[in-house]
């Protein structure tokens, strides 16, 4: 992460570093130190995350709420870029947006032929290196996104996430001896926020 100088401001309008802040409230909950320093990188308060996530979540509720896709574009304005993708059988297109907070990640929107978006969340930029993953060691607290950690540790087996911006991966990683564990791996917005890891499986 960069510090961004971008300080107190008006309420109005909602913008690109209130919605860094949306993001940010739902990693409290696993990760709280590193929220709080990454909210001192953007010069905010607590009270403006706060009223950063109260404001979304009105209009994302709000009965006269737009389109999901067009309430990111209001937000985020244009994308840096669109491409088309396929997922399994059915065509999309891939909106991604940069994030000052994450330089190396880009936040992600796939949407199908007719405008619904299917997922939201953060992925690796394309100019940018994934991370080494190899064992355990190495899934630390915003080291990597979902596709990231299923590629690594294939295979992996999704899990129901507890909230619809969250999402789980159960799958065997070694640890620093080489030793395979069980691990339960959570993410917020597509990036990874803990571990649980079980016993040593034998051979």
């Amino acid at each position: 992460m960069v510090p961004v100088p971008t300080g107190e401001r008006p309420a109005d309008p909602f913008g690109r570093l209130d919605f860094q802040l949306v993001l940010l409230r739902r990693m409290a909950d696993h990760n709280p130190d590193l929220v709080e320093d990454a909210r001192r990188e953007l010069g905010v308060s607590l009270a403006r995350m706060r009223e950063a996530n109260k404001r979304w979540q009105a209009m994302v509720r709000s009965r006269r709420s737009r389109p999901a896709l067009a309430r990111y574009r209001s937000v985020l304005g244009e994308p840096e870029s669109r491409t088309p993708r396929r997922v399994g059988d059915l065509p999309c297109e891939a909106w991604l947006w940069p994030l000052p907070l994450w330089p190396d990640l880009r936040f992600e929107v796939l949407t199908a032929p007719d405008g619904t978006v299917w997922k939201e969340w953060l992925v690796r930029a394309p100019h940018a290196a994934p991370p080494a993953l190899r064992t355990l060691e190495d899934l630390t607290p915003w080291s990597c996104t979902v596709d990231e950690a299923a590629r690594a540790f294939a295979p992996a087996r999704p899990l129901q996430g507890s909230a619809p911006t969250r999402w789980g991966l159960a799958f065997t990683a070694p640890d620093a001896d080489g030793r395979p564990h069980r691990v339960t791996a959570e993410f917020t917005w597509g990036l990874l926020q803990r571990t649980a890891v079980g016993p040593r499986q034998q051979p």
